[in-house]
């Protein structure tokens, strides 16, 4: 046995402790802070990679997006000061959308806390709401190991971000050769178990008792169902029930299922708005939606709901009663149960009405897709552009959504291909999300093409500079297809919709304004493919090249600013009320004219 390496540092520690936790790679962005820590990866010879992002912000959202396409903890690090600062709005997605992330943050020297030094900010004040669950500043070599090893439990155990703090001087410590065994020094591991949860017998008879009263019963899967796809289904067929999911949810099932209706919310489908409008009897599985109004009524449906964390029921919606425990085995708890007892199935009424429902979306979603923008040559409409990726995505695909306009066609009118997972920003809706979600995914499986669809107000906020990380990378993967969709019409649209329908008032160009850029050329400039297209008869060709290209390509799509965001079903004084705003503008009799379309199809 070879004798320890003296020469080791604490830094060099922190490095070997991430491998032995499984790390591939750390995102991160250079700064004298973290000097040690990027010496200790040099070090470590690629073993775990670092990967440097265009921004710390970009970095803690690859961090994110690795949690969320590989189901692994994923790893940030940055500098003291602005560095760390940058990172909470990654940090701050993994926690809302509950994903494991672990950073890793230098801080001044400790001589220095407190003297109002360069760079020195309390960072436990900073992180202390996004890193609550864990949050530790690391003030001993033999520290360390406890430090780290209790991030990575925590985040797995809870889901959620947490930090370590490193001190510059501490980076530089030497290593121990053994954890002293002594009083006040706590022995650790990387040891984790998982734990099976599922409810107590007595709620699950309580949950089928209140089911089988129903005779019009509905199923809103959310991200919790992932892996429990097959059971979701037996439920469903054995309830007769209709189905429709959150947008975290939306890929749990086939989209195609007779009863599926899509996507629920704002961003949702008719068929979803009908479903929940209709349901005398609601099972949440695995979902937290925000979007309460479009849940049923106070009183009209009696409620059950299963998740993983007892904290989340009942915070959306009344629930009468709650099933903590893993979606998969709770399900398989309660269909046997629902077998057992014989419980009827609804009335096969109920699912004709939801299958009636769910085939008029279709016709909506279809005819809305193949219109054409009015009076505007040059001008493709975005909804038909998503569309049309729909039968062409590799059935491996990687798909990452930005937050804005992009979000509700990606929600309506991609159809994924079943086991295709789509990744967004849901519950902290930050712009800027796709470019990252899909390098961090690209790097975690660089055997598949990825897919991202951004805005134009999304791809000049951060996605041009994380397009030149994408050319700095693709040569390394197997399979180089990066495909990014840039929709390109000169407006913050998602906002513009808003601005007219919450708040009566005219879209404000000086707010709304998304200045000229050349995507296609920029991403030529940087050595990728890329095509700007203006021609509905391009559209198809455009996406077939860019998913045939021997390297990442940029479609440029010029869309319409004035295809209406209209949430389903809204009541006539709602539609009126963007109606009065677009009078206002004095060129708002295009989106008026559509709008008023888009509500007489789904009457």
């Amino acid at each position: 046995m070879n004798a320890p390496d003296t020469s080791l540092l604490l830094s060099d520690g922190i490095v070997g402790r991430l491998r032995d936790w499984g790390v591939r790679r750390v995102f991160g962005y250079a700064g004298d802070g973290i000097d040690p820590l990027l010496a200790a990866f040099r070090r470590a010879g690629g073993d775990p990679e670092l990967v440097t992002a265009r921004h710390e912000e970009m970095a803690a959202f690859m961090a994110s997006g690795h949690a969320k396409t590989t189901g692994e903890v994923g790893v940030c690090l940055a500098t003291q000061g602005p560095g760390a600062i940058h990172l909470l709005t990654g940090l701050y997605d993994a926690k809302l959308d509950r994903k494991p992330v672990v950073a890793i943050v230098g801080q001044v020297v400790t001589t220095a806390l407190g003297s109002g030094y360069l760079q020195e900010v309390d960072l436990h004040t900073l992180f202390k709401d996004v890193c609550g669950q864990y949050l530790q500043t690391v003030v001993s070599p033999e520290q360390f190991p406890l430090v780290v090893d209790n991030a990575f439990r925590t985040a797995l155990d809870t889901s959620t971000p947490t930090c370590i703090i490193v001190p510059h001087d501490m980076q530089k410590l030497p290593l121990p050769e053994s954890i002293p065994h002594t009083h006040g020094v706590a022995p650790t591991s990387t040891a984790l178990s998982r734990p099976q949860v599922l409810p107590v017998p007595a709620d699950l008879d309580r949950a089928v008792e209140l089911l089988a009263l129903g005779s019009r019963p509905a199923v809103l899967v959310g991200q919790g169902a992932y892996g429990a796809e097959a059971e979701v289904v037996d439920v469903v067929e054995r309830l007769g029930a209709g189905v429709t999911a959150s947008l975290l949810g939306k890929s749990v099932l086939d989209e195609t299922l007779p009863f599926h209706c899509g996507v629920m919310g704002h961003l949702g489908t008719t068929a979803s708005a009908e479903l929940m409008n209709t349901c005398d009897t609601l099972l949440i599985v695995g979902s937290n939606d925000p979007w309460t109004e479009f849940y049923p009524a106070p009183g009209q449906a009696r409620a059950v709901q299963i998740d993983i964390a007892a904290r989340n029921i009942g915070t959306k919606t009344e629930v009468e009663v709650g099933l903590t425990g893993d979606a998969k085995d709770t399900l398989a708890a309660l269909r046997d149960r629902l077998d057992t007892r014989d419980v009827p199935r609804a009335d096969p009424q109920w699912r004709r009405q939801v299958e009636t429902a769910v085939r008029r979306w279709r016709d909506i979603r279809d005819q809305r897709a193949s219109e054409q923008p009015d009076g505007k040559e040059g001008l493709l409409n975005p909804q038909q552009v998503v569309h049309a990726l729909s039968g062409l995505l590799p059935a491996d695909a990687l798909v990452s959504v930005d937050v804005g306009s992009c979000t509700y066609w990606y929600a309506r009118f991609l159809q994924l291909p079943p086991g295709v997972r789509g990744h967004i920003s849901g519950t902290l809706a930050s712009m800027g999300c796709a470019m990252p979600f899909a390098i961090a995914g690209k790097l975690g499986h660089p055997d598949r093409p990825a897919i991202v669809l951004a805005g134009d107000g999304a791809m000049q906020m951060n996605g041009l500079n994380e397009l030149i990380t994408v050319a700095h990378r693709w040569r390394d993967w197997p399979d180089p297809r990066f495909v990014v969709l840039v929709l390109h019409n000169g407006d913050l649209a998602e906002v513009s919709w808003e601005q007219r329908e919450m708040e009566g008032d005219p879209r404000y160009p000086v707010s709304q304004e998304v200045p000229p850029f050349p995507y296609a050329r920029y991403a030529e400039l940087l050595g990728l493919g890329a095509a700007r297209i203006d021609e509905p008869g391009r559209i198809g060709e455009a996406w077939q090249q860019a998913l045939a290209a021997d390297r990442p390509f940029l479609v440029e799509a010029i869309v319409d600013r004035d295809t209406p965001l209209l949430a389903p079903l809204q009541p006539k004084e709602k539609v009126e009320q963007m109606l009065a705003a677009l009078r206002q503008e004095p060129d708002g009799d295009r989106a008026a004219a559509q709008l008023r379309r888009q509500r007489e199809q789904e009457s």
